[in-house]
């Protein structure tokens, strides 16, 4: 029986999300971990002992990033660096010829996100925005529940993704947003693409109309919470769909989204989970039929890993599109314009 194909993979930075990357690339069976490297002294090497140590000895570790870029033993590359940094790093990668998945964002503008889609189409290589969360089984259940018809018409949907801030990372919140600091930039992203596929049609997210939204934010000028409403337009009987999105760094953590249709709801109660986690999804109708189903632990970075490992292995398009990644963009720069307007007609209540 001849032996399963792996993609060569390196690691851009000691960031704190390889606690879990570093792990998912290891145990996906189509890839293979050949390198992590940052630019300070010793972070490669000591993130690869701390999370990784049996593999600390033969995997190698560079102090440079372009020693890893230009590695003829590297054929796909995760970049998982500050968000003002991904286009430049992204493009040098690409440019060297190898595959990447970007921690979202992918960029901070359409016009980046472009040079990234143009750069990787003349040098032939795959690239993906890293939504984790999209690869858990949970999610295609969620959907198939919709498309069944069993909760009726989608008009509404909430998503709410939070964390306590800890001065450890603080370092999200030391620049203002058009830099790529806050919440929006940082867990916004996940509230904005759970509400794009809450409203998804024939498999595509759907792209909403115009946004409202109102933010608290720190002295740096970085959004410590936002809340807002996206309207996704009325539908064909003219009935109203709005997506409800908060977003925090001043409260617990919290993962979670809700449908709710004509006939009922479906509510997944935690999109970012451990791997020894059971995931639980409920939903409940007007007849008063109520049911919440577990499922089975599941790591979502190595479902993701695997899944991008096949696309370049097989020639695949990747489940989440350029285009996805585009218009994820737009929408978040569209509410932090609406930031700005919005703020200009708040009334008070009386």
């Amino acid at each position: 029986m001849s032996e399963i194909r792996k993609l060569k993979w390196g690691i851009l930075g000691a960031a704190r999300v390889n606690e879990r990357l570093l792990p998912a690339i290891i145990d996906a069976p189509n890839a293979q971990l050949v390198g992590i490297a940052s630019r300070r002294a010793g972070a490669a090497k000591e993130t690869l002992e701390k999370y990784a140590p049996c593999y600390a000895t033969s995997v190698p570790c560079y102090d440079d990033l372009e020693s890893l870029i230009n590695s003829p033993n590297v054929e796909a590359i995760y970049c998982p660096m500050a968000n003002e940094e991904h286009v430049e790093w992204a493009l040098k990668a690409m440019n060297a010829g190898k595959h990447i998945l970007i921690e979202k964002p992918m960029a901070g503008t359409l016009k980046d996100i472009e040079a990234i889609e143009s750069t990787a189409i003349k040098n032939k290589v795959k690239v993906m925005e890293g939504f984790m969360y999209r690869f858990h089984p949970q999610h295609a259940r969620v959907q198939e529940i919709v498309d069944s018809g069993l909760i009726g018409d989608v008009l509404s949907a909430r998503a709410s993704f939070s964390f306590l801030m800890k001065p450890a990372r603080m370092y999200r919140v030391n620049r203002n947003m058009a830099n790529g600091g806050g919440a929006m930039w940082d867990i916004g992203p996940y509230a904005i693409h759970a509400l794009r596929w809450c409203f998804s049609e024939n498999g595509k997210p759907a792209k909403p109309v115009s946004v409202i939204a109102q933010a608290k934010q720190n002295e740096h000028g970085a959004d410590m919470v936002t809340s807002g409403v996206l309207d996704f337009g009325q539908d064909a009987l003219g009935r109203a769909r709005f997506g409800h999105f908060d977003v925090s760094f001043e409260r617990s953590r919290k993962s979670e989204y809700e449908i709710i249709g004509t006939k009922g709801w479906v509510k997944c109660h935690a999109a970012w989970v451990f791997q020894n986690d059971v995931p639980v999804i409920s939903w409940a109708l007007e007849d008063g039929q109520y049911a919440e189903e577990r499922f089975a632990p599941s790591n979502h970075f190595t479902l993701e890993i695997a899944h991008f490992s096949d696309c370049v292995l097989n020639d695949k398009a990747p489940l989440l599109s350029m285009n996805d990644a585009k218009e994820n963009c737009r929408v978040i720069n569209s509410v932090l314009q609406s930031l700005v307007t919005s703020s200009m007609n708040i009334l008070p209540v009386t």
